[in-house]
């Protein structure tokens, strides 16, 4: 039995030293970017139909090896996740007005991505198991306009791609998968992220690999492989010399990735498979360790699936327990604990969900001719989602932290110990 006082009444805390950030840039890294700096080229990319329209040798390099490492036709790399999802719902062919299915769960790019399009998204709930979208709640949320769904990867564990591409068929929408929190996982053997009309991945500074800011599209769909590198680089500039029919959302921007981040992102990519491995084994430990804990329930892992743990998510049976979720995460914090999320996101009730405004003061796209109904998105349209952000939803930052086993360790005997103070100090 723990007999020491919990760290928020004046006991010892558990973990003394904050752990080691995680940092997977290594001397391979370094070596590749002094090679791109010394050799004067940094990019190569021309806004015009020519041979440098496709970038520099690094960036080419780096997407013949991502086509290679996820088992995919096509690779399109970018300078941000965000951009490789405003680019995605553009080659989908998305017009004004459509409605785009997407999970409430996420970072707000992902909605905002359709928004970008003046397509109206579409908020459907999530199960509780794994956080991703509910089958029933997309099957209830399409109509007439919806073209297609954004399933998100959440927290690094697969969504049901598969029952999700069958709803797909049967209502003739495109599919897409942001898949920036799950990169090396799999789904019944097959590679997350690579199942969608188009998918990716995120080389945002906190994922598991990382070139600063950047972003990988994977396709195995040539027309949408073709509009994704128009989109990225001034496709408006291209088409005619390119000899493009369709313009179609051939509004270009400059999405287009550095030679530097390319030449670390080859690095990083080689070891990417060991980093996940590592977080892997770390969750396992935890798992473990957090056994028997009653009223905590630890991540769930669907059969045939593996998981990433760019967050490990916990839920709280807060009545069972007895004690608030806020009250348990100010006794962890004390402990040492960082990086412990009180809920996560609830996309549809951002300001500019809830006042419907976004292009201008007027209330564009919704309040325009393009909009075909009143999409609400009024607390309660998500119930799963918001009693989780809410209430229950607890979620560890793996993320942050070069975890070792004593680091895990110190976790596990932290929670124990404020588990075991649960009805007397706390």
């Amino acid at each position: 039995m723990i007999t020491e006082k919990l760290a928020l009444h004046g006991g010892p805390k558990t973990i003394a030293k904050p752990f080691k950030r995680y940092n997977p840039i290594g001397k391979e890294e370094v070596d590749a970017a002094k090679a791109v700096v010394e050799s004067g080229v940094l990019s190569k990319f021309l806004g015009c139909w020519e041979p440098d329209f496709y970038g520099g040798p690094k960036v080419q390099e780096f997407e013949r090896a991502c086509e290679k490492f996820f088992g995919v036709k096509h690779v399109v790399t970018v300078n941000s996740w965000t951009s490789g999802l405003i680019a995605a719902v553009g080659a989908i062919g998305i017009e004004p007005g459509d409605e785009v299915i997407v999970t409430p769960w996420t970072m707000c790019a992902s909605a905002t991505a359709i928004l970008h399009w003046n397509a109206i998204p579409v908020f459907a709930d999530i199960e509780p198991e794994t956080f991703n979208l509910d089958l029933k709640s997309v099957e209830a949320n399409i109509t007439p306009y919806t073209k297609a769904i954004m399933a998100v990867d959440i927290f690094g564990h697969s969504c049901d791609i598969d029952a999700l591409m069958e709803i797909a068929v049967r209502h003739n929408l495109k599919v897409i998968t942001d898949t920036a929190q799950a990169p090396g996982t799999f789904n019944q053997g097959r590679v997350t992220g690579t199942l969608a009309h188009v998918g990716g991945y995120s080389l945002n500074y906190h994922k598991h690999i990382h070139t600063g800011e950047g972003g990988i599209l994977v396709t195995n769909d040539d027309d949408i492989f073709d509009r994704l590198q128009l989109i990225r680089n001034h496709a408006e500039a291209v088409v005619a010399d390119k000899g493009v029919g369709n313009l179609t959302n051939m509004v270009g921007h400059n999405f287009r990735l550095g030679e530097i981040e390319s030449a670390i992102g080859i690095e990083q990519l080689k070891k990417l498979k060991g980093f996940v491995e590592g977080r892997q084994r770390a969750a396992q430990r935890l798992t473990d360790g957090l056994r028997g804990l009653s009223g905590l329930r630890t991540p769930v892992v669907k059969p045939g699936c593996t998981h990433a743990y760019y967050m490990y998510p916990m839920i709280l049976d807060v009545d069972r327990l007895g004690v608030s979720r806020e009250k348990i995460h100010s006794a962890m914090e004390a402990e040492g604990v960082t990086g412990l999320a009180q809920g996560y996101a609830n996309v549809h009730l951002l300001p500019m969900y809830q006042k419907k405004v976004a292009y201008g003061s007027n209330g564009f796209p919704w309040t325009s001719d393009i909009c075909h109904r009143d999409v609400s998105y009024a607390k309660g349209i998500c119930p799963v989602a918001e009693e989780l952000h809410d209430k229950t939803y607890l979620g560890f930052e793996m993320c942050l932290h070069e975890l070792e086993n004593e680091d895990v360790d110190l976790i596990v005997a932290a929670f124990k110990k404020v588990w075991s103070k649960i009805g007397s100090e706390l």
